[in-house]
């Protein structure tokens, strides 16, 4: 498969690491380990990556190889989390209590706009899927 700096933006790549691409792979690169390490090298994110090109079999098989290692990390890292959730719940309460009301009156002034965005994201995906099917509705 060869990736285009055009391909990392159409599936909405940060654009500091398409600029990183770019520098490197101006035309483009064909995937392969070298260019994977490279990518390792430049510090792209290939997890991005894998799961955004990847078939879902290559991901399911990057996912069970990264899980010892995360159960690891989750294992490490649980009382520092558990000890930052203690130092930070009554600012994070505070914070949620104020501003209760301001989501309150987001939320009321922006109901008729968010309605008539679902009902053309709704028309779309019906649009869509007849294209798709080769017809109209």
């Amino acid at each position: 498969m060869r990736v285009t700096a055009q391909m990392l933006r159409d599936r909405n790549a940060c654009e500091d690491q398409v600029a990183i691409f770019e520098r490197e792979w101006p035309d483009g690169v064909n995937v392969g380990i070298r260019a994977a390490r490279k990518a390792v090298k430049l510090g792209l994110d290939l997890e991005w990556f894998a799961e955004t090109f990847l078939p879902p079999a290559a991901w399911a098989d990057y996912e069970k190889a990264i899980a010892p290692a995360w159960a690891d990390y989750e294992k490490a890292t649980a009382a520092a989390r558990a000890e930052y959730r203690k130092a930070t719940a009554a600012a994070v309460a505070e914070y949620r209590k104020a501003t209760a009301a301001a989501w309150v009156e987001y939320d009321k002034a922006t109901a008729a706009a968010r309605a008539e965005y679902d009902k053309a994201k709704a028309a779309a995906v019906v649009a869509a899927i007849a294209k798709a099917e080769g017809g109209a509705e």
